[in-house]
């Protein structure tokens, strides 16, 4: 398996720079277009499933961590706060706090729960410099992340379909994990002290790894500092594991924040928080997707989806109509003229690119393109409408395959 590091500069996905910093990476067009797509299929698959989205500062103050326990069980890996004004203000090691302040800006009634809030937001992490490496360890995160605020009876149910989700995403993204961990906590960390929400979480957790009939591994000395989690393990190439996805359940940050909903009852209660990411951070995605195909991404994913390539010069009038029709369906394609070398050579340049769309004299007299596929097919030349209907379909339900 090849190396996200050196692949991805190869392909021109990301790169990185001294003046802007270690663990900084910045994103090139092509890079930036798998993330785009990224982002986009989540947001997609979020809102499907009931999320709502919003937006959060990426600063909050030292209080707001103070409040929710990231300041004295995580604050070795957080950056220093900083003087603003008479305040200190820090930025963000994860979005939970933020989201807790969201739910109890208002009241809330049981009928409003389960409450999904959802944010691609950054955070920020103070990695050592000796562990950073490409995307997989960075400092500034993108992240995929949703709490959901719900009634004790509904988190086991939440639980599970987050973990559906996550599989229903690794299927589009042509991966697999490597195992199931239920994360517990170990001797010596720094966890909180409730060992009777830890068993309930814990509780929950079992039971929906043991429902959904998925084989998994207990590990201790790996919970979040609040609760246990299921992480859903990635290994590369050389077998070293990370966690992409995670779903937690917290009883703790409900309770130090005062978060509450009005029961049927009519009393106050207090809901459960649970944790969900689905893709992980988008950094250590895209890191684990560049190893794990190569370079050659779902079509839905790729940077360029199809490339066009005229025979002649007289095509390329016909190539560079096709390539507008494609920006009108929303797939990203590019035209590699006859002035950039000969057919083959610009096919083999193209070998990671899902469709080459090959247009001779007969078939710009046609309005037919001669398709072949990433995997060594040639098709027939077929009308350029069906070509772009057939690939658009197949781009557009992410599907993993080429052609069907």
């Amino acid at each position: 398996m090849p190396d996200h590091r050196k692949l991805g500069r190869e392909l021109g996905l990301f790169g990185t720079d001294p003046l802007i910093g270690a663990g900084l990476p910045y994103w090139l067009p092509d890079g930036a277009a798998v993330r785009h797509a990224l982002e986009e299929y989540i947001r997609a698959a979020e809102r499907r499933a009931g999320y709502r989205h919003v937006y959060s500062p990426v600063l909050g103050k030292r209080e707001l961590y103070e409040l929710s326990g990231h300041w004295s069980h995580y604050g070795d890996d957080m950056f220093p706060a900083m003087d603003l004004g008479g305040e200190q203000v820090v930025l963000r090691p994860s979005l939970c706090p933020h989201h807790a302040v969201i739910y109890r800006s208002r009241s809330r009634g049981h009928r409003e729960l389960p409450l999904r809030v959802a944010e691609l937001g950054g955070m920020y992490r103070a990695e050592r410099s000796g562990v950073l490496g490409g995307l997989s360890r960075v400092r500034a995160i993108q992240l995929n992340d949703a709490h959901i605020f719900c009634t004790p009876d509904q988190v086991e149910e939440e639980a599970r379909a987050a973990l559906e989700m996550i599989g229903r995403a690794y299927e589009a993204l042509g991966i697999r994990p490597a195992r199931y961990r239920l994360s517990l906590p170990g001797p010596g960390g720094k966890y909180v002290a409730a060992p009777a929400l830890w068993e309930r979480s814990t509780a929950v957790l079992t039971r929906v790894l043991d429902a959904a009939g998925l084989p998994y591994e207990a590990a201790e000395g790996e919970a979040a500092f609040y609760g246990p989690k299921i992480d859903v393990q990635v290994a590369d190439g050389a077998g070293r594991e990370s966690t992409l996805s995670t779903v937690q359940v917290d009883f703790h940050q409900p309770e130090r924040f005062g978060l509450r909903y009005i029961g049927a009852d009519g009393a106050k209660h207090r809901p459960v928080m649970v944790h969900r990411s689905v893709i992980g951070s988008v950094e250590r995605a895209v890191a684990h997707l560049v190893e794990h195909h190569g370079g050659a991404f779902p079509s839905w994913l790729a940077p360029t989806q199809m490339v066009i390539l005229p025979v002649s010069g007289a095509e390329l009038p016909s190539a560079e109509a096709l390539a507008r029709r494609c920006a009108g369906l929303g797939l990203r394609a590019e035209v590699a003229g006859p002035e950039s070398g000969s057919l083959g050579a610009r096919v083999r340049r193209a070998r990671l690119v899902p469709y080459q769309a090959v247009i001779g004299a007969r078939e710009a007299a046609d309005d037919a393109v001669a398709l072949r596929l990433r995997d060594g097919r040639r098709l027939p030349p077929l009308p350029a409408a069906e070509v772009l209907g057939r690939v658009g379909a197949l781009v557009g339900e992410h599907r993993t395959e080429l052609w069907v």
